[in-house]
């Protein structure tokens, strides 16, 4: 397989769970600022899309969108429990997080990382931010990961895109078991390795 990711970007959530499968694989650096491969490819000849993450298998087919392709990960290797068994009420409650994190969270910080955007637009959007986190922030309380003692692929991704707030000017101190949950993960030797390939750590 092949992960092309930009580092600190949401294709680190694959990344993780690539390290936490122990799959093979290998990983190729698509900058989304570039959009040129180390070898000089221009990935849109890869991706047409252009973004990331982007996973081709083996036998040329390939996934590109994060909750797609962290699912089909964690069922190459289902003793890990990287992802609860397929069909069961609790492999939903697991698609219901990822698309709440795509599409409440991850989307939203999207016009924050844009210049252009209106300071309207990013106060609106920050708001939302704040008041989505708060929600997160409950629903940690008592648990050590999302979907309770066992870390998933969803929190692979919750962690990528909490890493985000930094860079954006959003402050993560009102959310105390969101702040412990990211210490947890952020200890667990796949995340460290991840971070490190994609250059993030020393």
């Amino acid at each position: 397989m092949k992960l092309y990711y930009s580092p600190g970007a949401c294709s680190l959530s694959p990344h993780i769970a690539l390290m936490e499968a122990g799959l093979p694989f290998e990983a190729i650096a698509a900058p989304t600022k570039t959009h040129q491969l180390p070898d000089g490819t221009d990935y849109y000849t890869v991706n047409p899309l252009g973004y990331v993450p982007f996973l081709t298998l083996d036998d040329g087919r390939s996934l590109h969108e994060g909750p797609a392709i962290v699912q089909y990960i964690a069922d190459q290797v289902p003793a890990k429990q990287l992802a609860p068994a397929n069909g069961t009420y609790e492999r939903y409650k697991l698609q219901e997080w990822l698309t709440f994190i795509g599409t409440e969270l991850h989307k939203t910080f999207s016009p924050l990382f844009v210049p252009t955007t209106p300071a309207e637009t990013k106060a609106t959007a920050l708001e939302r931010l704040q008041g989505r986190l708060k929600w997160v922030d409950g629903e940690l309380a008592g648990k050590q990961y999302l979907m309770g003692d066992t870390f998933t692929v969803a929190d692979g991704y919750l962690f990528v895109v909490t890493n985000w707030p930094q860079y954006v000017g959003l402050d993560l101190s009102p959310y105390p078991n969101l702040l412990a949950y990211r210490a947890r993960v952020a200890a667990r030797p796949a995340v460290i390795a991840a971070m490190k390939a994609e250059g993030l750590l020393k």
